[in-house]
């Protein structure tokens, strides 16, 4: 008689996408979200009324910038950005590790000198009392979300590369072949 598995819950598939990575999503959900109400909003008002809202534009393009950077910062965090493929996926394993902490490395530091140099515009926006141009809001209100996104995808590289240094050679290529769905190549 084959024996059976104890009763209870199924044990979850190991992954290395941490678990916070929810934030991300969350946050886009809610910025498509918001996208797609001012833009049905903005064009039912413009069918039935032959003008737009004023707003939606200066709205939307804030919107779609937080977008490109909170998916930024998740597309680092699971090691998914933009790689020159033809130098990452050839060679030992050893270097293949080294290059993805290298350009997590790269992108941290990046990242971070975005964060500085953006506080300096939040300041100056901050300081001398800059409106936008379409609503009349204060221009920090939109500037402010450039250097805690930026610190955000920061901190995601940074995680990365930790993830990446603790992981030995041959843990590094079966997380890389899980992500592609093929068998691990040493």
């Amino acid at each position: 008689m084959a024996s059976q598995p104890p009763p209870g819950p199924a044990a979850a598939p190991a992954t290395s996408e941490p678990r916070s990575l929810r934030i991300e999503d969350w946050l886009t959900v809610i910025v498509m979200a918001l996208l797609a109400l001012i833009t049905f909003a903005n064009v039912i008002v413009r069918y039935f009324t032959n003008s737009s809202f004023a707003w939606t534009e200066e709205i939307s393009v804030f919107l779609m910038i937080v977008l490109a950077l909170v998916a930024g910062s998740a597309a680092v965090a699971r090691d998914r950005h933009i790689r020159i493929e033809f130098f990452c996926e050839s060679g030992s394993a050893l270097r293949r590790r080294r290059l993805a902490q290298l350009g997590a490395l790269l992108v941290a530091l990046l990242f971070a000198v975005i964060a500085c140099l953006s506080v300096r515009v939040v300041w100056d926006d901050w300081r001398f009392e800059e409106t936008s141009p379409g609503i009349g809001v204060p221009q920090w209100w939109y500037s402010v979300w450039l250097p805690v996104l930026s610190l955000l995808i920061t901190a995601r590289a940074i995680g990365l590369l930790v993830r990446r240094t603790r992981q030995s050679d041959m843990e590094y290529l079966i997380d890389e072949a899980d992500d592609d769905g093929a068998e691990p190549q040493p």
